[in-house]
């Protein structure tokens, strides 16, 4: 039996367990299983490969993206680019696991974005700086958008909501959320936006998907402009994650 899982922690409702476990059935995959493996430290992550030798790969979530780095044996040059891995896939030579990892977010975020990176679009916010937003500007960078970063604190290269201008917003084509701010069960949350400002050349992408109408993009919609929901991203960065798994090309 072909073992993959999720490792990360807290890991309470997991996507890519259920979306793995129904792909099984629909595709008569009978040979394989899907587990959470909650890893409050990624120290323990030698002790719980050993305890599961037939574990064929990983996917990676907060907060072991980046120090998870530092176990593995190879690294894909665009997830070591970003620093981040989210994929890891294992193979066993004599006895031993051979670890190499991935950035599918990467994947996931250009498939949502590619029948919007062909309007025209020559500046992208960007809300947030955290782990996603390296896989965001990683892909807005490649598609020679320029890119204005927000964040509530004062760091170096980005600016503050209390910064942000009416005139930005209204340059700015596309806006992009990697905060988890609408998130359930805080279904109204939202970024300190003026939604107001925005129109129907706007576009607004969520990487939240719990709920898939987010209060972010409900306000972007209510005032015109088009909207992406955080679900299609995971679905393909879940389904490069299988792919990178199987295909010996990876």
């Amino acid at each position: 039996m072909r073992k993959y899982g999720l490792i990360g922690y807290p890991l309470g409702h997991s996507f890519s367990q259920k979306y793995f476990s129904e792909k099984f059935i629909k595709e008569w995959i009978t040979d394989a299983v899907y587990d959470n493996y909650p890893l409050r430290y990624i120290s323990d992550l030698p002790q719980l490969i050993s305890e599961n030798a037939g574990l064929c790969g990983l996917n990676v979530t907060i907060p072991h993206k980046s120090a998870v780095i530092r176990y593995l044996n190879e690294i894909d040059s665009t997830a070591e680019e970003i620093g981040s891995v989210n994929v890891i896939k294992i193979s066993w030579q004599e006895g031993r696991p051979y670890l190499k990892g991935f950035n599918s977010d990467v994947f996931g975020i250009e498939d949502s974005l590619r029948p919007y990176l062909k309007m025209n679009i020559r500046q992208a916010l960007v809300l947030g700086t955290g782990g996603s937003s390296k896989s965001v500007c990683y892909v807005l960078k490649n598609n020679q958008i320029n890119i204005i970063q927000v964040s509530r604190e004062v760091k170096s290269g980005v600016i503050t909501y209390n910064q942000l201008t009416d005139e930005i917003l209204r340059e700015s084509r596309l806006i992009i959320n990697t905060t988890p701010l609408g998130m359930y069960p805080d279904i109204e949350g939202r970024p300190s936006i003026n939604y107001s400002a925005l129109g129907k050349d706007h576009i607004l992408f969520d990487l939240v998907y719990n709920p898939e109408q987010t209060s972010f993009l409900r306000l972007g919609s209510d005032n015109g402009a088009t909207t992406i929901a955080g679900i299609k991203m995971l679905h393909s960065q879940a389904e490069r994650a299988w792919e990178i798994w199987n295909d010996n090309r990876f």
